[in-house]
């Protein structure tokens, strides 16, 4: 494997008496576009908080392009684009300031800045809506100008939860091939989904939660082992083989 460009040790996460995240080692190699799957409340998103630097562990490290995500926040965070789950935009600007008003932020140079923007807006297919307002702005638009925001400081590492929830096929297309094109250049892709055909079709690597484990991860067809990932997942976390032949009976009974 090559050098990890993401890496945690027994990462932990208590909510209450729940645990959230138990002691989780995943491993991201640099250059890959790697898949985090598993099934809803298995931890996804509460891991890639943590290694984000959004929500603080109770117990273990994580590490992004050879930093510590707490020992070394400025360091990290100037490393990683995050598009997160529920994205928050400031809906009163239009895509163009947006985008302007996250590359000033992140201390890029005001004509860098415009120039990003302007090929960013372009290659999402923006351009007819740059100075429309983002609280206009439909779900696939949403996202597209999110992720604009979230490349335009060119991150080694870019995290992405559930980036194709509610995305229209076209918007889908679009973000694929920036994303494919982002990884071909190096840089690093880390998304989460339960969707397990995205993540065949996308994805070299792949690690698979369960519980606030991970279960197995490695690539795509190391984890696969000669079935769909889909079949490999459910063998995994150990998915219903079917429904209960004595229940549901009045399911589709005449009236």
């Amino acid at each position: 494997m090559t050098e990890a460009a993401v890496r945690t040790h027994a990462l932990l996460k208590r909510f209450g008496p729940q645990v959230a995240v138990a002691g989780v080692d995943l491993v991201v190699p640099a250059g890959s576009f790697a898949g985090l799957v598993g099934p809803n409340g298995a931890g996804k998103t509460t891991t890639l908080s943590m290694i984000t630097g959004l929500l603080r562990p109770d117990g273990g490290a994580a590490e992004v392009a050879g930093y510590n995500v707490w020992a070394d926040p400025v360091q990290v965070k100037a490393r990683i684009g995050v598009l997160p789950e529920g994205l928050r935009l400031f809906e009163r600007l239009s895509g163009r300031e947006l985008l302007i008003y996250n590359g000033r932020l992140r201390g890029l140079p005001r004509a860098e800045v415009q120039r990003r923007a302007e090929e960013l807006l372009h290659v999402m297919g923006l351009s007819d809506a740059a100075d429309k307002l983002v609280v206009d702005y439909s779900t696939g638009m949403r996202k597209k100008i999110g992720l604009a925001a979230a490349l335009l400081h060119n991150p080694a590492v870019l995290f992405l939860d559930e980036p194709f929830e509610g995305v229209d096929p076209v918007s889908a297309n679009t973000l694929t091939e920036v994303l494919r094109r982002y990884t071909a250049s190096g840089s690093t892709v880390v998304f989460s989904s339960h969707v397990m055909d995205l993540v065949e079709r996308l994805c070299d690597w792949v690690s698979v939660m369960s519980g606030g484990h991970i279960v197995a991860q490695g690539t795509l067809d190391d984890v696969r082992a000669g079935r769909t990932l889909n079949q490999a997942f459910l063998d995994l976390v150990g998915g219903p083989s079917g429904t209960d032949g004595d229940g549901l009976s009045w399911l589709g009974a005449p009236q």
